[in-house]
């Protein structure tokens, strides 16, 4: 009888803890998270988030302005933070894609520009750069 005693007094308290009503969040923001887990701030990158093609499945054209935040030669792209793209339903974020050498080569780390791009199942390609 005392063992059951002593055993539900040392784990009701455990249990309350555990039942914590979750109102000190910013506790859990210093936290890492898990493979594959999204902080509240980032944006998946599912297809399902975004719309990437017309009801048709056919590639859309869109333009945006974005700065460049690294630019990979190896793998053939430019990544951008970007404003929103209302003509995709796209929010700002910051996200790769594919360019031609020539216009990796007209850009650097650091650049604001405005660009046209492609966007489908293929993936995004920037098809032309203007400089501001």
């Amino acid at each position: 009888m005392r063992i059951t005693t002593l055993v539900t007094l040392l784990a009701a308290p455990l249990a309350l803890a555990a039942c914590d009503s979750g109102d000190n969040t910013e506790a859990m923001d210093e936290m890492p998270m898990a493979d594959g887990q999204m902080a509240d701030d980032q944006m998946s990158m599912d297809d399902g988030d975004m719309a990437m093609m017309g009801s048709d499945g056919a590639m859309q054209t869109a333009s945006a302005e974005g700065t460049v935040t690294a630019i990979d030669a190896d793998a053939g792209t430019i990544t951008v933070d970007h404003g929103a793209v209302p003509e995709i339903e796209w929010p700002a974020m910051t996200m790769g894609f594919e360019a031609d050498e020539q216009l990796r080569q007209d850009v650097a780390v650091g650049d604001a520009f405005s660009f046209e791009f492609t966007t489908g199942e293929g993936g995004n390609t920037i098809t032309s750069i203007t400089k501001k």
